[in-house]
């Protein structure tokens, strides 16, 4: 009976050191989570300038083009 007490002494033991790791291991994922969120909105916010920048250049081809035909 003792050996079973030991047993399940040793057992909840094990639980408890593998809760407090994944607790660890679950801030660290919740730490590069937010910074790769954080990434992922400068990324988005360069493509939608970059985006805004070609519809000008895009706008302003024709305009190139047809004054070279007028020459």
């Amino acid at each position: 009976m003792i050996s079973d007490f030991q047993q399940l002494s040793a057992k909840v033991g094990e639980l408890a050191a593998l809760t407090q790791s994944l607790r660890l291991e679950n801030a660290v994922l919740r730490q590069a989570a937010t910074v790769l969120a954080a990434e992922n909105a400068e990324l988005e916010r360069k493509m939608d300038e970059a985006h805004q920048r070609l519809a000008v250049l895009l706008e302003s081809i024709p305009e190139v083009v047809q004054d070279k035909e007028s020459a």
